[in-house]
């Protein structure tokens, strides 16, 4: 059972997530390291900030990659 928080908001285990760095999001992904970067500041990836760098959950890449992505063009 996961712990929670005051008004029934739960706190996830930090300890199960899995963080990966913009370089390696980037090579995940076959994309720049500015497009991660923009992604993150867009709110199209998750990140936490970790000082002056970025760390995104390895399961927001998992479901950024599989989710089907529109063309503008």
């Amino acid at each position: 059972m996961l712990p929670t928080l005051k008004a029934g908001i739960v706190k996830p285990d930090l300890a199960d997530v899995q963080f990966l760095t913009v370089a390696e999001v980037a090579g995940m992904m076959r994309v720049s390291k500015m497009t991660v970067y923009r992604m993150v500041h867009s709110g199209d990836l998750p990140a936490i900030r970790f000082g002056r760098s970025f760390r995104v959950p390895e399961s927001a890449v998992a479901l950024a990659i599989q989710s089907p992505i529109a063309d503008s063009a």
